[in-house]
């Protein structure tokens, strides 16, 4: 038992692993690409998160229930490495994992067809889900409901990243650094970053794509096809695919106010 407790959790108190990865700029790039799909993946379960305070009778409380979800987020998020680390080395386990991030890729873009389907341009279909309010567990306090129900959800929430994330990096130390500076932005700039994908849409379609090359870089890294695309190049393909779909966003935006202004005269 000792022995595995070791091999799950040993790498995060290795000194050396730390320092590593804390003086190696491509390892800092590599948490920067982490940070940026927890941001554009997590958001609207910030938002979800969030919502559930709203049956607390004030700000203290509700700041109070969110400060210990977030320390709640960082335990959770430390002990699904750890196994997800141990886990991710055998193959049947990656080829389940990339499986799943293309069924995730895959309701995404069902979910996107049948949203613009369903509802106008700018309503969203979280609605309901976000303005849904907890419910007190048997004799508990509603403030501890809340805690324990948002508890539940980091848990749900951070299977995904965490999947993602090792598919990216095997290395733990980056991938937890990556995670709780994810989680931290995530919750603090929540609104910050809701805003920007309202006016760029197309990041989230972004998120998404490199969802489906992350399930690929994970397939094709099992032993009977046992090719490598290493966590550096695959965070300059994350930044690269940034700087293209700002480009794609301007020169739809352009071409949308040059048929404005055509009409308009």
């Amino acid at each position: 038992m000792l022995h595995l407790l070791s091999q799950l959790y040993g790498p995060f108190f290795d000194g050396h692993n730390w320092a590593a990865v804390l003086t190696s700029s491509n390892d800092w790039l590599i948490i920067g690409s982490l940070v940026l799909i927890e941001c554009l993946l997590s958001v609207d379960n910030a938002v979800v998160l969030a919502a559930q305070t709203t049956s607390l009778s004030n700000l203290k409380e509700r700041e109070k229930s969110l400060f210990y979800g977030i320390w709640g987020a960082y335990l959770f998020r430390f002990l699904i490495i750890g196994v997800g680390t141990y886990l991710i080395k055998f193959w049947i386990i990656k080829v389940a994992g990339a499986v799943y991030l293309c069924y995730l890729v895959y309701r995404y873009f069902h979910h996107l067809i049948t949203k613009r389907k369903r509802h106008p341009v700018g309503q969203s279909a979280n609605a309901d889900a976000t303005s849904a309010k907890p419910r007190r567990i048997g004799h508990i306090s509603v403030f501890w409901s809340v805690v324990i129900q948002i508890e539940i959800m980091d848990i749900v929430f951070s299977i995904d990243s965490v999947l993602a994330s090792l598919a990216v990096s095997n290395n733990p130390v980056i991938v937890l650094i990556g995670g709780l500076i994810g989680i931290l932005c995530m919750r603090g700039i929540a609104e910050v970053i809701m805003n920007l994908m309202r006016k760029i849409p197309e990041l989230e379609t972004m998120a998404y794509v490199l969802i489906a090359l992350i399930a690929i870089k994970l397939f094709i890294s099992i032993p009977a096809i046992n090719i490598e695309i290493s966590s550096t190049l695959f965070g300059l393909i994350i930044l690269i695919a940034v700087v293209i779909t700002l480009i794609i966003h301007y020169v739809r935006r352009s071409r949308r106010l040059s048929r404005q202004t055509r009409r308009d005269s």
